[in-house]
């Protein structure tokens, strides 16, 4: 008895080369290439310090978590709060503004309150966030 053998196919292409082109094509373009938007400008990022001695002297914003704000230990609306900061600035242009931020405060609350005492002409301002209490 005699078998017929099946005919001869020819083999595919392997498509592991083209995988391996692909990926390295991948890799290249994520080391190379740059995935985020740049600035048409120099910046320079924001510098943090922790456990560093706070500069002494100066006038004390307080932000609580509620939005709740205080001068120098008293509460205090926001409106009057920028007047004396205005009074305490045109006295001492250099006097140091101090914006204490409870880590819960809302960002809508103490960016706002920044940028209206830089606009006063506040030449050094620190920006401390602490933690509420464990």
């Amino acid at each position: 008895m005699k078998l017929a053998r099946r005919p001869r196919r020819d083999q595919p292409e392997p498509i592991i080369a083209l995988i391996d082109v692909v990926f390295f094509l991948l890799v290249f373009s994520m080391l190379a290439g740059r995935m985020d938007a740049t600035a048409p400008f120099q910046l320079d990022p924001a510098q943090s310090r922790s456990g560093a001695a706070l500069p002494g002297g100066g006038e004390t914003v307080a932000i609580a978590a509620d939005g709740v704000l205080a001068l120098n230990g008293t509460e205090i609306d926001a409106p009057a709060l920028l007047d004396r900061l205005a009074a305490i600035l045109a006295e001492r242009p250099d006097r140091l503004i101090r914006v204490n931020a409870h880590r819960d405060a809302e960002l809508r609350d103490m960016l706002p309150l920044v940028a209206r005492i830089e606009a006063l002409g506040a030449r050094d301002l620190v920006l401390v966030v602490t933690p509420g209490a464990p």
